[in-house]
């Protein structure tokens, strides 16, 4: 007995924080996909096909929001349930949650577990790592909690009251969390998320409020809720904050002008400014709509493409190559243009290796959608933006769909999970967890000079 404690214990010393996150996600998509195959979690007590619950775990867990069968006719009560806890674990993070239960219990945090929270949660140092965590479930459940009473408060003026409380709590949770999944049953039609509120400003407004807060990072947000007290940002928040009001405004600007003769058309002013800007923050990882995305303009569609790639803020539930990292890039772009050496944001100047990184990630995520999207223009009979929408939202965990999901054959269902998978995870993360050591060069190569241009 004492041998096997013993060889546990050893084990979990060499894991590192990318094996261990990597390794929790597949357990509970894993166990998700078990509980969601089960007769009873459908709707019709019959048997839901593996890969179909494999694919709505994996949704929810990465809390991406694509799915191949409606979430609100086709599981039933348990089944939703499921999905909201995957959905809880997977946006807040198995070691927060972990924590939560641990700081319940007042089990001691060990360093090694200090430092997995660190990696978890893209924390900057392990100084205060378990205070942090503390502050973040609190934000994280209270502000649920208040989208939840709203919603429930809008919703109980068309629906009874318990269903009300239901759809809030459910809604809430997808919408701050990043998940993008919906219940709303056949009366609001399919795979067509808040289309019949497209005009309500509330509902709008609320969903609007839970997608930015879930998708601007934790770090954010506590700075956010400290700001009356220090009066002042962190550069990251600066930066955040910042490149997300520019791509959010920017966007909202973009689809009014493109779609203002085609889906906006039927709508009221107020519909079309609220929907421009409903579809603008959505792409930031939030993955609901109120406008039929297959019936807009390519130009649109491509758009949301591009705010879909760069997707939410690091430290948040939100996938892409995350605004820091594009705002570095664009910066990069401007001083070389220059002729300026440095990146420099708010008269602060960026060390070269977050440049190399931020040119790695974004190389790597290309390459990545390029790769699946070629792979299944192959598999599948549609066209090319279609299957490029798809892969993206997969890769950028949004979940927004032109309509190729519902009919993808198993091998595309396999495709867009593992997409899902690496864009919950990030393409470092992964790469970190198949080769976890690390050691620096002892020599540096004679320079060489190259044409470029």
């Amino acid at each position: 007995m004492k041998g096997d404690t013993r060889l546990k214990k050893s084990y979990l010393t060499k894991i590192t924080p990318p094996q261990l996150l990597t390794t929790g996600f597949v357990i509970i998509i894993l166990i998700g996909s078990i509980l969601l195959s089960l007769p009873y979690a459908s709707a019709d007590q019959i048997h839901t096909p593996f890969i179909d619950a494999f694919f709505t775990a994996t949704s929810a867990a990465c809390v991406t929001g694509l799915v191949v069968v409606d979430t609100g006719t086709h599981y039933s009560a348990f089944g939703e349930i499921v999905i909201l806890m995957l959905m809880q674990v997977g946006g807040l993070g198995f070691m927060t949650m972990a924590t939560l239960f641990a700081l319940a219990f007042r089990k001691r945090i060990s360093l090694r577990e200090r430092l997995w929270l660190q990696e978890s949660i893209s924390h900057t140092s392990l100084e205060g790592i378990v205070r942090f965590i503390r502050r973040v479930l609190i934000y994280a459940f209270t502000i649920e909690a208040v989208g939840a009473l709203i919603l429930t408060a809008r919703w109980s003026a068309i629906m009874p009251v318990d269903k009300a409380l239901y759809y809030g709590v459910f809604h809430s949770v997808s919408m701050f969390t990043n998940a993008g999944l919906d219940i709303m049953g056949p009366i609001h039609g399919p795979f067509n998320s808040f289309t019949n509120h497209v005009d309500d400003p509330i509902i709008n407004a609320v969903l609007m409020i839970l997608i930015f807060l879930g998708g601007i990072g934790f770090i954010v947000l506590g700075e956010m809720v400290d700001f009356p007290k220090i009066r002042k940002f962190s550069l990251h928040s600066k930066v955040v904050l910042t490149t997300s009001g520019i791509l959010f405004l920017g966007g909202a600007v973009l689809l009014f002008i493109f779609e203002f003769t085609n889906t906006l058309q039927p709508l009221s002013f107020t519909g079309k400014l609220f929907s421009s800007l409903f579809q603008s923050i959505s792409p930031r990882s939030g993955g609901a709509n109120t406008l039929d995305i297959a019936a807009m303009r390519n130009a649109s569609q491509f758009l949301l493409i591009i705010l879909m790639f760069i997707g939410a803020s690091p430290g948040s539930a939100g996938g892409g190559i995350k605004v820091t990292t594009f705002a570095i890039l664009i910066g990069a772009v401007i001083a070389m243009m220059r002729g300026k050496e440095d990146v420099v944001f708010f008269k602060r100047r960026l060390a070269k290796d977050r440049v190399h990184k931020a040119l790695t990630i974004t190389a790597v995520s290309v390459a990545t959608i390029v790769l699946f999207t070629m792979i299944l223009t192959a598999t599948e009979e549609t066209d090319f933006l279609t299957v490029m929408f798809e892969v993206t939202s997969a890769f950028g965990t949004t979940g927004l769909s032109m309509g190729l999901t519902p009919h993808l054959t198993d091998i595309g269902k396999i495709l867009i999970i593992i997409v899902m998978f690496i864009g919950r995870m990030g393409p470092l993360t992964l790469a970190y967890t198949l080769v976890p050591t690390q050691s620096k060069e002892l020599y540096r190569h004679p320079e060489g000079k190259i044409i470029i241009g």
